[in-house]
């Protein structure tokens, strides 16, 4: 059995561009969000620099992952779980947290277009905003954590599992 999960595995195939496009590019969107969102947040400058940097990072990423999303999905999910290909529940936990974070971001793009959130005022926006973030800081750490461990760790077997 591989000793490394899927998801892991990913970003060790076809250095550096892996890493780049599944990894660097998602966490360097969502850090500058988290890092804006600060400034924003404590300065209650609700108008300026760092709110177009928040705001347009905001819509690159939905539009950006709802992209990863698809390509994994379609080129990795169905073609693992229709063969069985799956190396463990810690496989299947990783590849699907990290895959859950087309929500907040979707969810933050929406939001900066006006498609949803039009009801709130500029804080309740914000909250929203925040909340987006910290849901995909969360679902992110789930996925590389579970990602890091060897997949047979949580199997009681060493047979490939079945979905």
């Amino acid at each position: 059995m591989n000793s490394m999960t899927h998801y892991m595995e990913l970003l060790a195939t076809n250095q550096p561009w892996n890493l780049i496009l599944f990894m660097a590019i998602p966490v360097i969107l969502a850090e500058t969000l988290a890092i804006t969102e600060l400034i924003i947040l404590f300065s209650r400058e609700l108008t300026g620099g760092a709110r177009t940097v928040n705001k347009t990072a905001g819509i690159i990423a939905g539009v950006y992952f709802t992209g990863v999303f698809l390509y994994l999905f379609t080129h990795a999910v169905i073609p693992l779980t229709s063969s069985g290909g799956w190396r463990g529940p810690a496989d299947v936990i990783a590849v699907g947290f990290y895959l859950s974070g087309v929500i907040p971001f979707v969810g933050m793009a929406m939001l900066e277009l006006g498609i949803i959130g039009k009801n709130k005022d500029e804080i309740g926006r914000l909250k929203l905003h925040a909340t987006f973030v910290g849901i995909f800081l969360v679902v992110a750490h789930i996925a590389m954590i579970f990602g890091m461990l060897d997949p047979g760790l949580l199997m009681s077997t060493s047979a490939p599992m079945k979905m």
